[in-house]
Formats: structure tokens, sequence, C-alpha cells
């Protein structure tokens, strides 16, 4: 079982060491990564990811529960303890959802994979307002729908104890059904961010500069408050995005005064 993960410094842009000892991760702690475009996220948690030692651009380290990890947590796909979901996410197998699940399904040696399968396409619904069905083609979905369903089949079927998921915000998804998702779960997961929602959510924010980590902020209560008007604000948001998608015009005062 996977308790934690500590990140040992490693080097900025310039050579530099980083001014951090060590950072601690805990399974059910929910971390954003947040900074500028180049600043060095999707870096962070590529040595995540890759579980480094030292081997890496940053030359930062990975350890599992205090140790280094074995060989086969960091070689072996179908034992991996990390599933990483970028921006670039694309499938290129030519399967339907349901194919494509079942051949994850049957990777994990998970019995009873239609049930998991059916449970994996329903979850991935509720993430996107683009309907999946089990006979759609991996390869036609968008971008959100397929994030949306490598979050679901991250959580169900993968059972990954980390998730890392970059910049899922610009995927056209509904973020805080993800969040609330993540939040009643045991596992570790990390956020590479430019979204202020999801960055107030989570309970640690690493901030990145230059690609180093520039300092750890962790949530209290005014950043609580702050990202609970701040989610409302964004549901009016989403709520008007999909009826704008749907057709909708902004004419009639009785549909306008629901956003006020």
């Amino acid at each position: 079982m996977i308790r934690e993960i500590t990140i040992l410094p490693g080097y900025d842009k310039n050579g530099a060491a980083e001014s951090f000892s060590s950072i601690t991760l805990k399974a059910g702690e929910t971390t954003s990564i947040v900074g500028p475009t180049g600043s060095g996220k999707t870096a962070f948690i590529t040595d995540i990811e890759l579980l480094a030692q030292k081997d890496t651009t940053t030359r930062r380290q990975v350890l599992i529960n205090g140790d280094i990890p074995k060989d086969p947590y960091r070689y072996n796909p179908s034992i991996r303890p990390i599933a990483m979901i970028t921006q670039n996410t694309k499938c290129f197998a030519d399967l339907s959802t349901e194919e494509f699940l079942e051949v994850h399904a049957r990777a994990r040696k998970i019995k009873n994979s239609k049930a998991v399968i059916t449970e994996t396409i329903d979850l991935a619904n509720t993430f996107t307002g683009e309907k999946i069905t089990n006979i759609s083609k991996v390869t036609v979905l968008s971008g959100g729908q397929t994030r949306a369903l490598l979050i679901a089949d991250a959580l169900l079927i993968g059972a990954a104890p980390i998730i890392l998921l970059d910049e899922i915000e610009n995927a056209g998804i509904f973020k805080q059904e993800i969040i609330n998702i993540i939040q009643k779960t045991s596992k570790m997961v990390l956020f590479v961010t430019h979204d202020p929602v999801i960055a107030l959510l989570t309970k640690k924010r690493i901030i990145m500069e230059n690609g180093a980590v520039k300092k750890v902020i962790f949530q209290n209560e005014t950043e609580t408050q702050a990202a609970e008007n701040l989610l409302e604000l964004d549901k009016r948001v989403g709520i008007l995005r999909e009826k704008l998608r749907a057709g909708y015009e902004l004419t009639d005062d009785s549909f306008r005064v629901k956003f006020a």
C-alpha cells in the first residue's frame, strides 16, 4: 500500500539547487501545481510519473513510503501505481469504448469486467456533457470525452493510488464533478492547473517558477470560503456554456435571471 510519496529536490532551469528539503504527499490528499507557462509544472508531475531517481533533467528523486521504488513499479505497466492524464491524451486503437476498457480490465486481472466497464462509462458520462456509449469508437471521441473516459478508467479499472491530471479544465469537462468524486476516495491526486477553482479546492498548492518549486502553500479557512464562492460562479458559467452549446440565445429575460 502506498501511504505517501516524497519528492527530493533537484535543480532549476539555470542549474541552481531547489530550496526545499523535501515534499511529502499523502494518500487521500489533493495537491495543485500552479505557476506561469514554462515554470516547470508538467516536468514536476512527470518526475512523479516516472518515479524519477535523479535520472531526469531536473535530477529530482521520488521515494515511495520513504524508500527507493523497486524496478517493477517503475517499468512494469501492469503494476505501475500512477495514472497520468495529460492535455494531449489521445487513443489510437480502433476499438469501441467497451473493447478498450476490456483490454485494460484483462491486464489488471479484473473479474466480472462487464459490470466495472459499465460503471466506468457511466462515471465518465458524469464528467462530460457529450454522452459516451459502449459502442463509441475511442478514436473519434472528443478531447473532453477521452479525458473523462481515462479519468474514470484510472479511478475504477486502473485503481491507481496516484493520479496526475494535467490541465483538465481545458478539456471541456465538468471539473467540479471530478473533484467531488476524487475527494471521496483515498487516492493521492495532483492537478496541474491555471484554474483558481481547482487551485483553491486542493489541500496543498505547490508554486513553480523557472523550473523549480518556489514554495508550498496549505489551504486555509479563507481560501476554503473563496473556493466555495468561486465554485458557485463556476457552476453558473458551466450551465451557461452548456445552454449555449445546445443552441440557446441570451434574449429571454427569464433565462438571463438564472445567472444574475
